[in-house]
C-alpha cells in the first residue's frame, strides 16, 4: 500500500526547483524582453549573446534566464557566488575560459548578487570580458550605474527585468498544478478565485474582498 514517505526523490525537490523553466516557452513574465520578436529573445535566437547585466526585483527569473540562454546557445556555465568567491577562483575559472575558447567552447559566466562583488573582484572580469573569452552576464537587484564599476558596465548591456504581474503568477500557478512535476500526478483543484488570492500574496499585496 503506498505510503506517504514512498515518494519520488525529485518530488522531494523544491516546488521551484522541480518547476524550474527550460526554455524560453516554458518561460513566464518578461515579454518586454523575451516576447516576439523582442530583443533579448533576438539575441538567444541568433546566439549573439553579449556580456550584460540583469537588474530586477528578486524572484523574477534573472537566474533562470540565465540557465536557458546558456543551454540555448550550448555554453559552458559557471556560477559565481559574491560571496564566497575570491580573487583566486575567480582567475582560475577565468584561465580554464580561455583555454575552453581556443577549442570554441564558449562560457557564460553567472554572478548573482553581482553588486556584491567589490571592485577587485570586478575588475578581475574585465579583461576577459574585453577579450571575449567569457559572456559575463550578471544579476542585481540594486542600480548597476551605482553598483557596477563603470569600466565593466561600459561593456554590459543592461536588461530590466519587471516584477511579475498577478496574471503571471496565476499562470505559474495553474502550471504547477498540471505539470507532473509539481501536482499534476495528485489531481489538486483549486478555485480561479484562491489562485488569485495566492497571486496576490505571493506579490506582498493583500487579496481584495
Amino acid at each position: 500500500m503506498p505510503s506517504l514517505f514512498d515518494q519520488n526523490p525529485a518530488q522531494t525537490q523544491p516546488l521551484a526547483s522541480r518547476m524550474r523553466p527550460t526554455t524560453l516557452a516554458e518561460f513566464v513574465g518578461q515579454k518586454h524582453l523575451i516576447g516576439k520578436d523582442k530583443v533579448l529573445a533576438k539575441l538567444i535566437e541568433n546566439d549573439e549573446i553579449p556580456s550584460m547585466i540583469f537588474w530586477g526585483p528578486p524572484g523574477v527569473g534573472k537566474t533562470t534566464l540565465a540557465q536557458i540562454i546558456a543551454r540555448q546557445t550550448k555554453a559552458q556555465f559557471v556560477t559565481f557566488s559574491a560571496v564566497t568567491a575570491g580573487i583566486k577562483e575567480i582567475k582560475q575559472v577565468m584561465e580554464e575560459a580561455e583555454q575552453n575558447r581556443s577549442l570554441g567552447q564558449k562560457t557564460i559566466v553567472f554572478v548573482d548578487e553581482i553588486h556584491r562583488f567589490n571592485k577587485a573582484q570586478q575588475d578581475a572580469f574585465l579583461p576577459y570580458v574585453e577579450r571575449g573569452s567569457i559572456t559575463l552576464i550578471g544579476a542585481t537587484t540594486e542600480n548597476p550605474s551605482f553598483e557596477v564599476n563603470a569600466a565593466l558596465l561600459s561593456r554590459t548591456r543592461v536588461f530590466v527585468l519587471k516584477q511579475l504581474t498577478q496574471d503571471d503568477l496565476i499562470e505559474l500557478l495553474k502550471r504547477a498544478l498540471k505539470d507532473p512535476r509539481g501536482y499534476g500526478l495528485q489531481q489538486v483543484k483549486i478555485a480561479p478565485e484562491l489562485l488569485g488570492m495566492i497571486a496576490d500574496f505571493a506579490t506582498g499585496m493583500p487579496a481584495l474582498p
